[in-house]
Order: C-alpha cells, then sequence, then structure tokens
C-alpha cells in the first residue's frame, strides 16, 4: 500500500522529524540554549494557531508545518537527553559510595555458575547514611545462591564497578554499544559474601507476578516434553524465555531466515488474536458485545505481551493490533502506515533508546514492508487455483519481509539466508501447530494423561521443525556469510531496494536512473574494499584478555598463532570476526609451538619471519636465554609474564607488543626499563589490538 499523497501518512511523515531528533540526540550532547529555542518555537506556534486568521502569515501555507517539523525534532532531541540515565545529576558514578542498594528489575539469567542480571540503584551508602541515586547496573554474581536470586529483590553490594569494554579486536561485537542502548553503562563482578539480600518484592507486583508465572509455565513445558531442546525451543517460541536455549539451534534458525520466530512478535501475536477472535465470536451479534470483545481481546493480548518479555517486536504489535481492533469495534478505518508509526511513535516516547534495538528495527522495517511491498510482489503471478494463491500469497509476505530487512540484517549479522522462502515455506504448518498446541498444554490444568499427549505432539512437532531447518541449513550454498558492509553500502542498499520497488509500482525512468546511480556507488565501495583487502600484508597482535593471539595476513589467506583452539568460543568471538571483517577466507590456526613454513611466512619456534618483518615471541612455554648481538627484531611480543625479557632486549628490537595476559604488576614493573632502554613499546592490556603493516 504506497500512498499517493503525503496526507495520506499523515503520522509517517511527522514521525520522521521525530526520529531525526532522536538519532540526534544519540549522537550529540544537547547544548542548554536548546530549551529556550524550543520554548520559543512552541509559543509562537501556539500564538500563530490562536491569531491564525488576524495575521498574514496564513499566506505562507509552509510555515506551520515547518515550526511543527523542527518541535517534533527538538522534542525528540530533548526526550533523548533527558532519558540517558548519565544526565541525571543523582546517578550513581557522580559521586564515590562504599556500597550501594539495588533493585533487580529483570530476571536473572543463569549460565553455568554465573547468575546475571539488570538492577537499578536506588542509594549511595557511606559511612551507614544512605542517599538517593540512580541508574543502571549490569550485575553478575558467581555463587551458587545467588540462582536463588528474582526480580523485585533489593541487595547491599560493594561499590566496585567499571565501564563496560569496548570491542579490542577488528570486527568484533561491541557489547559496550549494546549496553548504552540499553541506558546501562557500568557493570559489576560479585563474588560469594560480598552481597546482601536487604528485601523482596520491590519491583513492580505485576512484571513479578508474570516472571513467577512464566517460570512455572517452563517449568510445565519441561515436564511435559521429553526432549530438553524442543522444550527450550517451545520456550522460546511461546513464552519468550530463551534462557536454555542452545547456540546450535540459534544457528541453525538464523542461518535458515527463520530466527523471527524464536522472538515472540507479530507472528505470534496475530495467532492468539485469530485465537481469541473466534473464542469470543458470539459476542460479535451486537454493539455493546462488539466493544466488551475488543477490551477483553486488547487486555489479553497485553497480558501475552507482558508475560512474553515486553519486547520492541511484540510491544509494537500489541499496540497496532489494538488500534486496529479499536477503529473495527467503531467502524473506522486507518491506514496501516498510519497505525505503524503510530505504534513506534508512542514507544519511542517511553524509550528513545528503542530506535537503536535491533529487533525494534527489523520488526518495523518488516512490517514496512508487508505493507508497502507485499501487494507489489503478489501481483508478479495471478493463481486461478486456490491452494496456489494461497501459496503465492505466503510467498509475497515472505518475499516482501526478506528483501526489505535484507541490508539491515546483512550489516548486523553478515549473512543472508539463500532458501528463505522454502524454509519460511516449511514452518508455516508446524509452527501453528506448535503455537495452538502450547497454548492448549499450558491453559489446561495437569491432567497427566491430556497433558503427555499433549507435550507429545508438542515436541514431535518441534523435532520435525528443527530436523528439517537442519537439512535446509546444511544445504548447498545454504546461506552468504561474512558480508561486511559500511553505513554507507547499507543506506546505497537500502535506496536501490526502495527504488526499484517504486519502480513496479510507477514506472518512472528517473527512479531506475538513480537505481542504477546508487548501484554504481556500491559496486566501487564494494571493490575498492576488496582490492583493498587482497593487497593488504599485516600483522595484528590481538587482544584476548587471558589468552593469546596473532594474525598474518597476506591478502585474503592468512595464519592464526594462539592458543586458543578454532572450536572454542573466545575464537568464534574475538578471532572469527577479525578474520572476516579483513576478508581472510583461507586460514591456518597453529599453536604457538607449532613450525609454519609458507612461502610468506616462516615460523621456528619462537622466530617468526613475515614476508621482510621479524616477530620474537617470549613467554614462559619457550623462554628464550639471549639473543644474538645484530639479530634485528621488528616486534617482540611478551607474554604470560615471562622472565626471560632482560635477556632479550637490545638495541634492534624495533616495538616490544605488551599482550594482554600479562598481569597489571608485570607491566609496571617493565615499563621502567623499556623506557630506561628508549624502546618503544604498547601495552594491549585494556587497550584495542594493534595492526602493523608488511610489506
Amino acid at each position: 500500500m504506497i500512498a499517493n499523497h503525503k496526507g495520506e501518512i499523515p503520522v509517517v511523515i511527522l514521525l520522521l522529524p521525530f526520529l531525526a531528533g532522536i538519532t540526534c540526540g544519540l549522537s550529540y550532547t544537547l547544548p542548554p540554549f536548546v530549551f529556550w529555542i524550543s520554548g520559543a518555537i512552541g509559543i509562537t506556534f501556539i500564538i500563530l494557531n490562536f491569531a491564525y486568521s488576524r495575521l498574514p502569515v496564513f499566506k505562507v501555507r509552509w510555515l506551520g508545518g515547518l515550526l511543527m517539523y523542527i518541535i517534533l525534532f527538538l522534542l525528540g532531541w530533548i526526550f533523548t537527553y533527558q532519558h540517558n540515565e548519565l544526565n541525571n545529576n543523582k546517578h550513581f558514578a557522580g559521586k564515590p559510595a562504599q556500597y550501594l542498594a539495588v533493585v533487580i528489575n529483570s530476571e536473572p539469567v543463569i549460565k553455568n555458575d554465573l547468575t546475571r542480571f539488570t538492577a537499578s540503584v536506588k542509594q549511595r551508602v557511606n559511612n551507614g547514611v544512605a542517599t538517593p541515586a540512580s541508574g543502571s547496573l549490569l550485575i553478575t554474581i558467581k555463587d551458587e545462591l545467588a540462582q536463588n536470586l528474582f526480580y523485585g529483590e533489593e541487595l547491599l553490594i560493594p561499590a566496585k564497578y567499571q565501564a563496560a569494554d569496548p570491542p579490542f579486536n577488528p570486527g568484533e561485537f561491541n557489547y559496550k554499544r549494546y549496553l548504552a542502548n540499553k541506558n546501562i553503562y557500568y557493570q559489576a563482578f560479585i563474588y560469594p559474601k560480598q552481597y546482601t539480600v536487604v528485601a523482596a518484592a520491590k519491583g513492580n507486583p505485576v512484571i513479578a507476578y508474570a516472571l513467577r508465572l512464566r517460570q512455572n509455565l517452563v517449568k510445565k513445558l519441561k515436564l511435559n516434553m521429553p526432549d530438553s531442546t524442543a522444550a527450550a525451543v517451545a520456550s522460546t517460541l511461546i513464552l519468550g524465555y530463551k534462557a536454555d536455549l542452545g547456540n546450535d539451534v540459534l544457528q541453525s534458525y538464523s542461518k535458515t531466515g527463520t530466527i523471527h520466530i524464536l522472538s515472540v512478535s507479530g507472528g505470534h501475536v496475530a495467532i492468539i488474536y485469530l485465537l481469541l477472535s473466534w473464542a469470543l465470536s458470539f459476542l460479535s451479534n451486537n454493539k455493546r458485545g462488539k466493544t466488551i470483545k475488543a477490551i477483553v481481546i486488547i487486555a489479553l493480548i497485553w497480558a501475552y505481551s507482558l508475560l512474553s518479555g515486553f519486547s520492541p517486536a511484540v510491544c509494537r504489535a500489541a499496540l497496532m493490533i489494538s488500534l486496529v481492533i479499536g477503529g473495527k469495534a467503531y467502524s473506522r478505518y486507518i491506514n496501516s502506515l498510519n497505525l505503524l508509526a503510530t505504534s513506534a511513535f508512542l514507544l519511542l516516547l517511553y524509550d528513545p533508546f528503542l530506535i537503536t534495538d535491533v529487533g525494534f528495527q527489523l520488526s518495523y522495517l518488516a512490517v514496512a514492508g508487508l505493507i508497502v511491498f507485499q501487494p507489489i510482489v503478489y501481483k508478479w503471478f495471478t493463481f486461478k487455483n486456490t491452494i496456489l494463491n494461497k501459496l503465492w500469497l505466503a510467498c509475497s509476505v515472505s518475499i516482501a519481509a526478506q528483501v526489505i530487512t535484507f541490508p539491515l540484517s546483512a550489516y548486523y549479522f553478515h549473512q543472508f539466508p539463500v532458501y528463505f522462502l522454502l524454509s519460511n515455506l516449511f514452518i508455516i504448518i508446524p509452527v501453528s501447530l506448535i503455537m495452538y498446541s502450547g497454548l492448549l498444554l499450558l491453559a489446561l490444568p495437569q491432567i497427566p494423561a491430556v497433558s503427555k499427549a499433549l507435550g507429545y505432539f508438542l515436541d514431535k512437532c518441534i523435532m520435525v521443525m528443527n530436523k528439517g531447518l537442519s537439512v535446509i541449513e546444511h544445504a548447498p550454498f545454504a546461506s552468504i556469510n561474512k558480508i561486511w558492509l559500511t553505513q554507507v553500502e547499507y543506506l546505497l542498499m537500502s535506496v536501490i531496494i526502495f527504488l526499484l520497488f517504486y519502480f513496479m509500482f510507477d514506472r518512472k525512468a528517473w527512479l531506475i536512473k538513480i537505481a542504477a546511480f546508487c548501484l554504481l556507488l556500491f559496486s566501487i565501495s564494494i571493490s575498492y574494499k576488496h582490492i583493498k583487502a587482497d593487497s593488504t600484508r599485516s600483522i595484528t597482535f590481538l587482544n584476548l584478555r587471558k589468552h593469546r593471539g596473532i594474525v598474518f595476513k597476506n591478502g585474503n589467506t592468512g595464519v592464526v598463532v594462539t592458543d586458543l583452539a578454532d572450536t572454542d568460543r573466545n575464537f568464534t568471538y574475538a578471532i572469527q570476526p577479525c578474520l572476516d571483517s579483513n576478508r581472510i577466507s583461507t586460514y591456518r590456526v597453529v599453536n604457538f609451538n607449532a613450525p609454519v613454513q609458507l612461502p610468506y611466512m616462516i615460523k621456528q619456534n619462537n622466530f617468526i619471519r613475515f614476508l621482510n618483518k621479524t616477530v620474537l615471541i617470549l613467554n614462559d612455554e619457550a623462554p628464550i636465554k639471549s639473543i644474538p648481538q645484530g639479530f634485528d627484531i621488528n616486534y617482540l611480543f611478551i607474554s604470560d609474564n615471562t622472565s626471560g625479557y632482560p635477556n632479550a632486549l637490545n638495541k634492534g628490537t624495533g616495538e616490544v607488543i605488551l599482550d594482554a595476559a600479562n598481569s597489571d604488576q608485570y607491566i609496571k614493573q617493565l615499563e621502567p626499563l623499556l623506557r630506561k632502554q628508549h624502546l618503544n613499546y604498547r601495552i594491549l592490556r585494556r587497550n584495542k589490538s594493534v595492526t602493523v603493516l608488511s610489506n
């Protein structure tokens, strides 16, 4: 549904300056004079509206719209500034404290022996005196007793926290930005006996009840379903509970383009709506009954949204369906794009930082694609056969949603599922059966025979779905991986897709010309990156914290010298993104003790010759007593608090790299010696990796 005139979608048009203001607020601090400007413009706008007929400005039609756009832009900027907890003068990091009184504001997640949750800081405590404080803190507790903690409990913890670390290595996930987008800037790691439970039931009682109910429902699924993996998928799909979901399952759904079903969103809410609408159809006979039906359905949909965790996608769906139901109850037509924009505006008023949430962005893009592009795709083919027509309808929905979200998903997740159409068609029936049978199982009381039968059926449906997706995942060319787009490339790709779809709707030559120009720029950018990557020879000393790693890049080939296996989680998290972002498609992973004999690299014991550069590795696995005089070393890599460094230092040493695996005390002792010998050195600990070019 493409609007013929902007007057058909006023909320969409008004949302754009508000989004621009939020984006500006995320990037720039708010100058004090903006408040005065906002007040002056607001007063001017009100005066013009009251004295519109008496003033000659009515002849300038664009003035009112311009003022409104400026007000919305400034409103978005101000809301974002005020929402940022660091701008609150009561933020706990603003003043020192001995202890912090915090209230758990999320459901604790238990992984291995660690319990992690977010908490709201309520007070600073100094010498027994408490003062009000604000802010959020990510807390990790290494203690078995912490597994019994629950939402709403108040804790007294030491005021020992630190800012989240930025990404240290190329391509690494920016966890610091991820937390900042959730308005969390500090984290604390706590050990046994360092915290005290002060009180309980300090959170929102409705949320506390919903979380306890969800825990009980998850236990019911586990009790009645034989397979633990299937129970984890059911808990995620039906209730939005992801704590038990394994990475292998997530990878399978991600590579097949069906990851969206593991996030409770519009499809899940639509199923709930259809079920409730059918169950309450007897109320549709009169106007009063329609009103009661609308109120009950809206209330139950929001209750389900609360139960599933209030994710941005489910909130968007609940808001949109609520507006649609309200409109139908009063026989009013509302443009779908206006509904979508209204729901976005309301959610962003509540939390402007939602604009940075990947789920929020993908959810709104997908729905916008369905509203605007799906009718265009559906018109590509016409089938008289009812079954084929419905099948093509489902295909058009999948194509529209996947194509519009492709640039964003490629930008964030660096892959594209080739068989997304097949996998999305395959899961339609299983997902429907899973949702309805799962909801029936959870709604009925525990009746051994009935509950076990429903659990068995639910288990088998999920097993069939998982096996089918696994076959698609391992099919040849199932996905295109290692897609690394810049922001400019992402924007160019989005513009190209939009222009091509718009051309299908309105056959104007200028659309194709602009799309072709954008495609040319996109191709130039991609080609330049490929040429640059293939001609680059470099050495990257990685910051792996407790581990060690060096990447030698020779065009699109390379060698990784590390103490990690390529199956290790740390390798996947830190080293693999470095390889992919640097376009190293072929590489070897070797241990620090292993020899290497390649045309561009020779490694013997601790000596490495890479093209025209020499690297010497010092660690306790193979310590070196001395280095021959006159033997030039371009880079001396010191790790593991080795004791062999004094004899290794000589005038031929070009630069010293102190690995992150060295302790702070060791680095502190070594620095004076390095300065005394006038050697250049870099410290990896708490710093970004070091990349040097080689010829």
